[in-house]
């Protein structure tokens, strides 16, 4: 049975040194739910004053192995599908119980992301394949932050610094947090797709 991630995952000096090698390039797509939702707010509230989680999205669990080794599973939204990838975290302003979204593709892409009405700063890893049963190394990292244009062609496009067959985002900062750093590896664990997080 598959845990949520264990404190194991995190630590304090869980921090890339400067000159890890890793890029920094991001983007992202997310859930198209609250742009509507986002007009009613009262003026004044923060947007994460607001509680708007992804929809129509399933789970499931991700396997981050750290560079010293320690394995940690973790329940992430699913985005496996074109329009879930299109969709990913726009209006989104709370995670809930899962740790990020994972955007997972078949094959190599090497696609750009950008955060087109996406309301929370984020920072997204990609990941090449993964090699039997080991996770795929880590390509490169990005801090992403809204575009507020009303336009998508305005919006700044991220790159991966090579193909990627996954791509993870959490709200900026929280990589680190979840155990992907320099030397990090991750991977979808087949067979965990779900409505909700395991318990």
């Amino acid at each position: 049975a598959a845990a949520f991630m264990s404190a194991a995952c995190s630590s304090d000096s869980d921090v890339a040194a400067p000159d890890s090698g890793v890029v920094v390039a991001s983007t992202q797509v997310a859930p198209t739910v609250a742009t509507e939702a986002l007009a009613d707010i009262e003026s004044g509230t923060t947007v994460r004053d607001v509680d708007v989680q992804p929809a129509g999205f399933t789970t499931a669990m991700i396997e981050v192995t750290k560079v010293d080794g320690t394995v940690c599973e973790l329940c992430m939204w699913l985005a496996d599908t074109g329009d879930e990838r299109g969709q990913g975290l726009k209006g989104v302003t709370s995670l809930g119980t899962p740790e990020g979204m994972a955007f997972v593709w078949d094959e190599p892409t090497t696609g750009s992301f950008f955060m087109f009405q996406t309301v929370t700063p984020l920072s997204i890893a990609w990941f090449d394949a993964p090699l039997a049963r080991a996770g795929g190394a880590l390509v490169s990292t990005a801090d992403m932050e809204p575009c507020a244009s009303e336009n998508s062609t305005d919006c700044e496009r991220f790159s991966a610094g090579g193909d990627y067959v996954l791509a993870i985002e959490v709200f900026q900062g929280d990589l680190a947090s979840i155990g992907i750093t320099a030397g990090s590896t991750a991977r979808l664990l087949p067979g965990t797709e779900a409505t909700n997080c395991p318990l």
